[in-house]
């Protein structure tokens, strides 16, 4: 790996993190922010490819590229809309632009707990799958409001985040109970709604999340039960995925069928082969979608094409 590309990368994980609350595509724009700020072109077609194979090295350097994708696809949007201007001019917009996004990104997730709000009344059940930074904000304040409600969490395995969701929540005394991945059957007739983050908001208002939000949202609609999405605009992404194998972390290893072996595995190789082989992510298609919470409103997942559209033409 080159010098530049080391540093881009370097300079990513070091602003992740330094700030647990940080999410991936804003640690992408803030590091875009800083090559450029270090790195020299002298013409303005050889700034637009630095800023792009800077770009590109950063989706390479992680396996769940989808959220940080996001992040420097908004960057590489501003790129464009200011190629006609000089080299410097250009340069200046873009820091103080990129500078001032990261800024105010801690801010949606406030506007979005805003707008959920109303949909927590007192006496509801609610349940989670996985860690969202955005769905702890939603709920920290309808608890500092005295809403009284109950959580249901997925343990939401293989990273097992559910439990890290559930301390946050008793810490801040809400009730919460941690449940199986496979019992969301079992309690779904207990819940009034789903409510899940998002690593990326697609094209067509599809989800792409932690493995199993796609097998929630199927249980959900089974039930009659309102299933909503909490995201920040900036992870929406241009992908229309038909299918689960459309998404870009598929690999032809993953689900792979394993050539028989003699004397079996042993139970810890067993576990460690099965998260490797499973995928981290899945996709829920819009069709199981209720709502989804954002900075720019409360959308129908129809309505994500158009705010894609103002945002990329």
């Amino acid at each position: 790996m080159t010098d530049p590309a080391l540093a881009i990368c370097e300079s990513y994980q070091r602003f992740l993190h330094s700030d647990p609350d940080k999410s991936m595509p804003v640690a992408a724009i803030q590091s875009l922010v800083e090559y450029i700020k270090t790195h020299e072109a002298s013409t303005m077609s050889e700034f637009v490819e630095m800023v792009k194979q800077a770009a590109q090295v950063l989706k390479q350097s992680s396996a769940n590229s989808i959220s940080l994708s996001a992040g420097c696809d908004i960057f590489m949007q501003l790129v464009t809309r200011m190629s006609d201007a000089n080299l410097e001019d250009c340069r200046a917009n873009l820091i103080s632009r990129g500078t001032r996004f990261v800024e105010k990104a801690a801010a949606c997730r406030d506007s979005i707990a805003d707008l959920g709000l109303s949909f927590i009344r007192d006496d509801t059940t609610i349940l989670l799958h996985s860690y969202s930074r955005v769905v702890m904000t939603l709920l920290l304040k309808a608890a500092a409001m005295n809403k009284r409600f109950r959580v249901y969490v997925t343990e939401s395995r293989p990273n097992n985040n559910g439990y890290r969701t559930a301390e946050k929540l008793h810490q801040a005394g809400i009730p919460c109970t941690v449940i199986l991945d496979c019992a969301v059957g079992y309690v779904m007739e207990k819940v009034d709604f789903v409510l899940v983050g998002a690593e990326g908001v697609v094209e067509n208002g599809g989800l792409i999340n932690q493995i199993g939000t796609y097998q929630l949202s199927v249980v959900a609609k089974a039930a009659n039960k309102p299933f909503y999405a909490v995201a920040e605009s900036y992870k929406f992404v241009r992908l229309f995925p038909l299918s689960q194998f459309d998404l870009p972390t598929h690999t032809p290893a993953t689900l792979a069928f394993d050539a028989p072996q003699s004397g079996g595995l042993d139970e810890a190789h067993a576990i460690e082969r099965l998260i490797q082989q499973n995928p981290k992510v899945d996709y829920t298609p819009p069709s199981f979608i209720t709502l989804l919470f954002t900075d720019l409103g409360v959308l129908t997942p129809s309505g994500v094409s158009d705010e894609l559209i103002k945002l990329y033409y």
